[in-house]
């Protein structure tokens, strides 16, 4: 069963999304290193393959904030942070919302 993460639910005030902050996920130690490959290499598989769904590369992009958020702008044989394990990368991404809400509003 794959478990799925509502990125938007910290985003939504009474139905109404306010506009979502480009978050940066912060290094850890557990993270692994993947050379990107065009055609091969796709972010829901590499989510599927360290997070065991296809739902989470969108936390690859954050820990990869070079590409602006769009994998289409990875380049051939660049090295991509994935941030591991999953649950530690949920908690560092819920750690950066609340600190953006704490010091921006929200």
């Amino acid at each position: 069963m794959a478990i799925y993460f509502d990125r938007y639910e910290k985003f939504r005030d009474n139905g109404t999304m306010k506009p979502i902050p480009g978050i940066k996920l912060p290094a850890f130690s557990t993270d692994k290193n993947v050379v990107y490959k065009i055609g091969e290499t796709r972010l829901d598989i590499l989510s599927q393959k360290y997070y065991n769904n296809p739902y989470h590369g969108w936390l690859i992009l954050l820990a990869n904030p070079q590409y602006g958020g769009l994998e289409f702008s990875i380049k051939n044989r660049e090295v991509l942070r994935i941030p591991f394990p999953f649950n530690s990368a949920l908690e560092r991404y819920l750690n950066a919302v609340e600190t953006y809400k704490t010091l921006y509003g929200g």
